[in-house]
């Protein structure tokens, strides 16, 4: 069997593009990759993409010079998790108060890692998660 070497894209659906964006680069310092009326795509750490799609926007088939892009869409509040270093978090903890964001909840894990929990604008739920919350991260 073929294998998957890891998780490219994550997307999130927002009401509010630019109000999105500007929290998601106000907050965690994010390089835009692409940008256009209907999406706005991040680069997590030279590991990952993070894309907003703003609701509602991408229910049509989306025509490449290199093929289509099939329709696609969410809705309610879902869940994401960063990771970061272990070393980071009481710093990331200072981050969000100073932002008047607040962390609803805290966790320590079996494993030994740590995750804190907030919201954004659209009510997602992210995660900065340290080391030790999965076998092998």
């Amino acid at each position: 069997m073929p294998s998957l070497s890891g998780v490219l894209e994550t997307a999130l659906y927002v009401d509010d593009l630019a109000g999105a964006c500007a929290f998601y680069e106000h907050l965690f310092g994010l390089t835009t990759l692409y940008s256009d009326h209907r999406m706005r795509a991040y680069d997590i750490g030279g590991r990952g993409v993070l894309l907003l799609f703003r609701r509602g926007e991408s229910l049509d088939t989306v025509q490449l010079p290199g093929g289509t892009i099939p329709p696609h869409d969410g809705s309610g509040p879902v869940h994401v998790a960063f990771s970061i270093a272990k070393e980071d978090l009481g710093a990331w903890e200072r981050r969000l108060r100073d932002s008047k964001i607040d962390i609803e909840g805290r966790t320590k894990w079996p494993r030994g890692g740590s995750s804190i929990y907030f919201r954004d604008p659209d009510g997602h739920l992210l995660e900065l998660a340290t080391p030790g919350l999965w076998q092998g991260y």
